[in-house]
């Protein structure tokens, strides 16, 4: 049984077809053509700075991959909530010029 198949029950559909990981990956947006907004946020975290990168289109696996190179770059923890990354301190420009590198397009705000 495919990984596809466990939720499938019934469909009346006769043209009813399973979407392939093939199709899924046909749907993954260039980083060129991403547009990514980090800001810093102190929002109930009793006063400790995070940096959110949000706007990151793609599967959750890509979005934790670029989270655990951000980590790695930065020597912080972080994680991944609500399709946003959270690295723990203030690392904005390290994080926008890497992020430029890699070829996405970047905005900073709230500074």
């Amino acid at each position: 049984m495919k990984n596809s198949d466990k939720n499938f029950v019934y469909s009346t559909n006769p043209n009813f077809k399973f979407e392939s990981e093939q199709d899924q990956s046909e749907n993954n947006i260039s980083s060129s053509q991403q547009s990514l907004r980090i800001f810093p946020d102190r929002k109930n975290r009793k006063g400790k700075t995070v940096t959110v990168i949000s706007g990151f289109q793609g599967q959750a696996e890509e979005l934790k991959a670029l989270e655990k190179k951000l980590k790695g770059l930065c020597g912080s923890g972080g994680t991944v909530k609500d399709g946003e990354i959270l690295l723990q301190g203030n690392f904005i420009q390290k994080i926008a010029d890497y992020l430029r590198k890699e070829g996405y397009k970047v905005k900073i705000s709230g500074i």
